[in-house]
């Protein structure tokens, strides 16, 4: 599923919390919170559903596989999502990508692998370091959808890092309730981050900031004109 919100403005691939659905934004009244920016036309937003069911959700299941929905998923993004916007807007078109919590390791994902196919990524209160739900375990498919892996090993002349930087990169955390694990994970992203060159804006938002939906309804509107600011 793929639902559409808006008639005009940037593209944004909206990617569900964890085991959520293209249903998502406007169940929990993120749309409510965006409609200015719908309505007036500075947003268009492509809500997908997640498949997280059969991949980081899937504690019983066998590692190897889960790793391989992950890359389906992965795939599906790119092979069918992206066209789908493409034709929706009318062209080629570069979307951001937008997520919270586990939606957010799904943004961040996608934009670092492919920012040739991207305008850049708000992620907000991620865990951003894919072995998390795997319990440490990682296979080849993992690795390639582990920013934290891929990044660190990535050369410092590699020519993506040049991409990144012409891109807008937002990555966000709060200080306080069930923040823990994105707060130093994203401490561990900066410092790369930082070895690389790659001039991404992290943000960590005060220890009162809970891994919540109010919390990021407050940080989509203070960062989303930032991203949009040419």
């Amino acid at each position: 599923t793929v639902k559409v919100y808006g008639h005009f403005g940037a593209p944004i691939l909206c990617f569900p919390c964890q085991d959520g659905d293209a249903n998502n934004y406007e169940g929990y009244g993120m749309i409510d919170t965006l409609a200015p920016f719908i309505e007036g036309g500075y947003v268009k937003l492509f809500c997908i559903d997640g498949d997280d069911g059969h991949s980081y959700s899937d504690k019983g299941g066998d590692k190897g596989h889960r790793a391989w929905m992950l890359e389906q998923y992965y795939e599906y993004v790119i092979k069918e999502v992206l066209p789908f916007i493409y034709n929706d807007c009318g062209g080629f078109i570069l979307p951001y990508t937008f997520g919270c919590s586990l939606g957010a390791d799904h943004a961040t994902n996608m934009f670092f692998r492919r920012p040739d196919l991207f305008a850049g990524t708000l992620s907000l209160s991620g865990c951003w370091d894919s072995r998390y739900l795997f319990d440490g375990w990682c296979d080849t498919n993992l690795y390639n959808n582990c920013p934290m892996l891929f990044l660190k090993n990535m050369p410092k002349d590699h020519f993506y890092i040049d991409i990144y930087n012409k891109r807008k990169m937002i990555l966000c955390v709060g200080q306080g309730p069930w923040e823990i694990y994105g707060v130093e994970n994203l401490k561990t992203l900066k410092g790369i981050f930082d070895e690389k060159g790659i001039n991404a804006w992290v943000d960590f938002w005060g220890f009162d900031s809970a891994h919540d939906w109010d919390w990021w309804k407050k940080q989509v509107l203070y960062f989303l004109p930032k991203l949009l600011n040419d």
